[in-house]
């Protein structure tokens, strides 16, 4: 049987998982690539560091010069994060003549242009299957299954840590800072969880899924985005009464005018397939012109599941597979003009939640809804528990609001507007609503 060497750059939690799956399960590998996938050689930071996998005499270095400078290494799986040294690994990979399956997805987001751009060049090719919804092939079936529609919207869950947070929360009434701990433990997030939780994570895979599915050319950090680090449980609560659950959703959207992008916690009405998602669950439900809603599930987060897209990626890549369908995707390029240009995020249309701390007075709530009228939005409902004569006077209490749909700049402007008033004592929460 013909034999591809295979070296991967970067012995973390993914990097392990993915050796794991070469050393232990080669038959499995080698019976869907029709040849050996060998690995030759694993790049780490400190050889004397204990892992959590035995590694053959000889696969361990400290070098990436060794595998740079080893022509018998064609495909190399670059699995260390951030944006530099990673940037400057992967072109020199490539100039050395190997092929690239990287999770990197911030590396993507920020660079994707350039490295894909260069890579042609090259005659080279990058799969990146694991830089989005971990064990989900969402990539492949944008680019590949799915090439026969228009891509007319996609929305989901992109974040596996922050799903995990929110379900804790949520359903077992934990607090944030323990949930978060808990994540770490089970390896859901990070040491510093900062790009999890505050939207980044999502707003970059929501970028590279952009690219894909609409040729869009947009830098990550232009998308609108909230994270969960600020939710709070008076929100979750609030929200089961009203028939439904909090999710931190990335939503990309095509308009007349242009796309529409956003992430953020949005309240999704129980019983559909989004909000029924929980823990460490990925999910993404994409409407093609052609063959309509579809619908995909599975862990986007963890060692195993995003192993297993890496090494799916290494079987395509060396096979030829990879860089077959990699010449199609011409529009992730540098010198490729966008195909859709991004809509002003204030004219996008929505239905809001408002939860508000509010004076216990007559004439707080008219005071509110006239505020509201003036900017076009329209009350759905209204949530106000009572005092009871024989409980405790409460003062502010706390006054829940559903709209009908409005624009983001209305809801924005109104928003300031409200917590200008004196019947209103501090800020008001404003989330989106996805029914």
């Amino acid at each position: 049987m013909e034999k591809t060497n295979i070296a991967i750059v970067g012995m973390g939690t993914v990097g392990t998982g993915v050796a794991r799956l070469l050393l232990d399960h080669g038959d499995r590998t080698s019976r869907h690539a029709g040849r050996t996938l060998w690995l030759k050689k694993a790049v780490v930071r400190d050889l004397s560091k204990p892992r959590d996998i035995e590694l053959p005499d000889g696969v361990a270095t400290d070098s990436i010069q060794e595998v740079i400078d080893d022509p018998e290494i064609t495909v190399v799986a670059q699995l260390i994060g951030g944006l530099e040294p990673a940037r400057q690994i992967m072109l020199d990979l490539m100039e050395a003549g190997k092929d690239i399956v990287t999770a990197n997805k911030a590396l993507l987001a920020q660079h994707g242009p350039e490295l894909f751009t260069r890579a042609r060049e090259l005659g080279r090719s990058i799969a990146f299957e694991a830089s989005v919804a971990g064990g989900i092939p969402i990539i492949a079936n944008i680019s590949q299954c799915l090439s026969a529609n228009q891509i007319v919207s996609l929305e989901g869950i992109l974040n596996g840590t922050s799903n995990f947070i929110v379900t804790q929360m949520d359903e077992r009434g934990a607090s944030y800072d323990d949930v978060v701990r808990q994540a770490q433990k089970l390896g859901y997030a990070e040491a510093d969880p900062a790009m999890d939780v505050d939207g980044t994570d999502a707003a970059q895979k929501l970028a590279i899924l952009s690219h894909l599915a609409f040729g869009a050319t947009v830098d990550w950090a232009d998308i609108p985005k909230v994270g969960i680090d600020g939710l709070a449980a008076d929100d979750l609560k609030y929200a089961r009464q009203l028939g439904y659950r909090i999710k931190l959703i990335g939503s990309a959207k095509l308009a007349e005018d242009g796309l529409e992008l956003s992430v953020g916690p949005t309240l999704v009405k129980k019983g559909t397939p989004l909000a029924e998602v929980r823990d460490a669950y990925n999910a993404i439900r994409v409407i093609g012109d052609a063959v309509g809603p579809v619908f995909y599930h599975g862990l986007g987060a963890g060692q195993m599941p995003t192993a297993s897209a890496v090494v799916a990626d290494l079987i395509d890549t060396a096979v030829g597979r990879t860089r077959l369908t990699f010449q199609t995707l011409e529009y992730f390029s540098i010198d490729q003009p966008p195909r859709v240009k991004l809509r002003d995020a204030d004219t996008i249309e929505g239905r809001y939640y408002f939860r508000l701390p509010v004076s216990n007075h007559p004439g707080t709530l008219a005071a509110i809804a006239a505020v509201l009228a003036k900017h076009d939005i329209s009350i759905a409902s209204v949530i106000q528990h009572e005092n009871t004569e024989d409980g405790p006077q409460v003062d502010p209490v706390t006054l829940v609001i559903m709209t009908h749909a409005a624009t983001a700049g209305s809801a924005r402007r109104a928003t300031e507007e409200i917590e200008s008033l004196e019947s209103v004592s501090g800020s008001v929460v404003r989330l989106q609503v996805k029914d």
